[in-house]
């Protein structure tokens, strides 16, 4: 059974960063890919960014690319991402995601979903 556990969200304001980290439990962390996604209130769940088992190729949503960087850490079983230069519009609560079934950016490519960990940039 695999958990994940998210930490690192915050209010910051507009043009701020934070670092959202989540910590896996579970021996298929190393060989799964990890994803990113986010759900405003009153809005869908969507991808914001995927990384590799091997962290060697990562994808992002173009609402996200150029300010968000996703990283893995294989041996702390952690997932990382980075978000500089937040916008309002950032505000959400953000989920990471395990896939064993490959690399992808829809929601049905994942198999386990944290709790999520909510982020709030002010203007």
């Amino acid at each position: 059974q695999v958990q994940l556990v998210e930490s690192g969200g915050g209010l910051v304001q507009a043009g701020g960063s934070l670092r959202l980290s989540c910590a896996a439990s579970g021996r298929t962390f190393s060989s799964s890919a990890m994803g990113w996604f986010r759900q405003a209130p009153g809005k869908e769940r969507e991808f914001v960014a995927v990384i590799n088992w091997n962290g060697g190729s990562t994808y992002y949503a173009d609402s996200v690319k150029g300010r968000f960087t996703i990283s893995r850490d294989n041996a702390k079983r952690t997932v990382y991402l980075q978000m500089n230069s937040l916008k309002p519009e950032d505000t959400a609560d953000y989920y990471c995601s395990l896939s064993r079934k490959g690399y992808g950016s829809s929601l049905r490519d994942y198999d386990y979903w944290g709790q999520g960990t909510q982020v709030t940039v002010s203007s």
